[in-house]
């Protein structure tokens, strides 16, 4: 049987012209759009892989309204064979767990994910510029019951086996995959082409397969809002906290800088709170009917995810929004942590004397590092067995792979990237009833513009948790609570992903949450490729200060810089005393990971850019005129008014 390399791609609007309706829902009645970015990615990937097995045939899916053909024609004009469209209103509403459901139900409609020794592979951009969640891929990939890498920068096939080179935290992972499978590609592989004349022609000639539910034989009741599991229940404007900042004046980089250092001694700009009207409290109507959803499931459970044989910290921060949680539930709700791994018995009494009421460990020399079919397949029965009302999972590269797969094994949402956690209740004033106690799930969206409520109505109710939002619970050796061992019904076929090499570096994600300056380059500092970004780091390190470097997204992008030190939505999200953001032009994407920082300085040769309207002190100037006078500056003594280390140890 020939090769199908099937590529999934997404329309989307332009950042710039993101609007979000009164219901929570897209507004694409205005913008302009164009193909995702990473689908772009996953569109080149296929005429890689195509380039490589002649005889493969390339076809483009996907679902969204009739407007989407535009971009389905400019596949064909890169090189595609075959255009299919899944388009129909009853869509509309679809969260990504019924997205999901509906485009798999497309692709074995159209032959695929029967199970009959098929060779087929699905490619798919990382996540979309809308909706940020990177849930869809692993949601196909489980409704296919086929084998997964997410999160991948290159592949290549060779005689059945893929050879994938996925980003992790602090690093990368080869993975070695049978066909058929799922890769989900970010925007660092290889560049998307352009299309060629030849294929703009052929483009023309070639007809648009349109389809609708009925066509591939899907249910109403298993799309659109009826077959969501989840809701966007509320939308607020997200507003800086910010005061008016304190820049720089004077001529020349050492009366630029002279003049910050006095700013900052005198410290930055207050913001004015205007007396506001005391929010009146949300009342009951009469008459609703009080409803528990949870049909008996109760507690919190979390995944301890192992790094280098100690729980990451992403994950024991976790454990603050679960203690959270359960402590608006009631006394009996436990906070319990699924522990995977070799040799990790010791390090339930880390997780319980953070936080942890229970913690069920799985040892396994088979499980030493992450893999996404037997850890799905591990907490399904966990959940089955447990039946835990609430699953968080930290967003990490392995926590965003692992949510939404578990979410389709146990028919339920999941909200993605989350910055807040609560219970509260639900109104049904169609229905006259009051669904609580019921998680509401924040997550910033559309642009980080927007901040989304989100309600789960299924059990367990998943989430993922943005890292670096939350703060590590204080260890509380004292505290008590039960280990118990807990041995899965893994088969062999859990075990098909081979991962041939793992590779992290010393620095980067540990580093960046727990130094107090971190400094930044955009991409306003590629032309020495970060040295001078790196080298005030440095030199405040030699200083005794806990400083680290970092980046943005189009640094990643460029593939200067690893992937384990971007900062913002798609990367990290950090909180230091200091951030020094360097030719950064303040994209709102940027911001959402850098928010939480105590104090913003900018240095941008741009007055204009929207960095200076989020820090607190800044200097319109060249970098490498400013950068080299602030690390003599340093050398001097002068560390941003943070303590030096070294001399509190003296």
């Amino acid at each position: 049987m020939a090769l199908t390399i099937i590529s999934l791609m997404k329309q989307v609007p332009l950042p710039s012209e993101m609007r979000m309706g009164d219901d929570g829902l897209m507004d694409r009645t205005k913008a302009k759009s164009i193909i995702n970015v990473d689908c772009s990615y996953a569109l080149e990937a296929g005429l890689q892989i195509k380039y490589e097995n002649p005889n493969a045939k390339l076809i483009v899916c996907s679902m969204g309204p009739p407007s989407f053909e535009q971009s389905l024609k400019r596949a064909l004009s890169m090189g595609y064979d075959n255009a299919y469209l899944l388009s129909d209103r009853r869509l509309g509403g679809s969260d990504t767990y019924a997205t999901g459901l509906a485009i798999s139900t497309m692709l074995k409609y159209l032959g695929f994910g029967k199970g009959l020794n098929e060779e087929f592979i699905v490619l798919a951009g990382r996540q979309t510029s809308d909706g940020d969640t990177a849930h869809v891929p692993s949601q196909v990939a489980e409704n296919l019951a086929v084998p997964q890498a997410t999160f991948v920068e290159t592949a290549s096939l060779s005689k059945g086996i893929v050879k994938a080179r996925r980003i992790i935290e602090g690093g990368y992972q080869w993975l070695q995959l049978p066909v058929p499978c799922m890769l989900s590609f970010t925007p660092t592989g290889i560049a998307p082409r352009y299309p060629s004349l030849a294929g703009a022609i052929r483009s023309k000639k070639t007809e648009i397969k349109i389809l609708n539910i009925d066509d591939i034989g899907l249910a109403d009741e298993k799309i659109g809002l009826s077959g969501s599991p989840t809701i966007v229940a509320k939308v607020s404007n997200i507003k800086s906290e910010r005061a008016v900042i304190k820049l720089a004046k004077g001529h020349g980089e050492e009366a630029l800088v002279s003049s910050l250092i006095a700013l900052m001694d005198a410290g930055k700009n207050k913001l004015e709170v205007k007396d506001s009207k005391k929010i009146k409290e949300r009342k009951r109507p009469d008459g609703f009917e009080e409803v528990d959803f949870r049909d008996g499931s109760r507690g919190i459970l979390t995944w301890a995810e192992i790094v280098k044989g100690e729980v990451s910290r992403p994950s024991l921060e976790l454990l603050t929004p679960a203690r959270h949680l359960a402590s608006q539930l009631d006394e009996e709700t436990k906070v319990i942590t699924l522990l995977i791994g070799k040799d990790i018995r010791d390090l339930a009494n880390v997780l319980i004397a953070h936080g942890s009421d229970e913690v069920i460990v799985i040892d396994d020399e088979r499980l030493e590092e992450y893999r996404i079919l037997p850890f799905s397949s591990i907490f399904e029965q966990v959940i089955r067995q447990r039946k835990p009302e609430i699953a968080l999972f930290a967003a990490t590269t392995a926590g965003r792979d692992l949510a939404p797969r578990v979410g389709v094994k146990t028919d339920s949402g999941v909200t993605a990237d989350c910055t807040e956690l609560d219970i509260g209740e639900h109104i049904n004033r169609k229905k006259k009833t009051i669904f609580t106690p019921i998680l509401e799930s924040k997550r910033p969206t559309y642009g980080e513009s927007k901040l989304a409520t989100i309600l789960g109505f299924v059990c367990p109710q998943i989430s993922t948790a943005r890292a670096g939002t939350f703060e590590v619970p204080i260890i509380d050796e004292s505290r008590t609570g039960v280990t118990e061992e807990f041995t899965p019904e893994l088969k062999d076929e859990d075990f098909i992903v081979d991962i041939i090499e793992t590779v992290r570096g010393e620095s980067g994600l540990q580093n960046l949450f727990d130094a107090d300056i971190i400094v930044c380059g955009g991409r306003g500092t590629t032309d020495d490729s970060l040295e001078l970004v790196k080298a005030l780091a440095e030199e405040l390190s030699v200083q005794g200060v806990n400083a680290e470097w970092a980046c943005s997204r189009p640094i990643v992008d460029e593939r200067i810089v690893e992937y384990a030190r971007q900062i913002g939505q798609t990367g990290k999200t950090v909180r230091p005393k200091i951030y020094i953001a360097v030719g950064i032009s303040g994209a709102v994407q940027h911001l959402a990971g850098i928010k939480e920082s105590e104090t913003i300085i900018a240095i941008n040769h741009n007055a204009k850019e929207p960095i200076f309207y989020h820090a607190d002190f800044g200097i319109v100037g060249e970098y490498e005129d400013i950068l080299p006078e602030l690390i003599s500056r340093v050398k001097d003594g002068f560390t941003f008014g943070v303590k030096n280390n070294k001399k509190d140890e003296k």
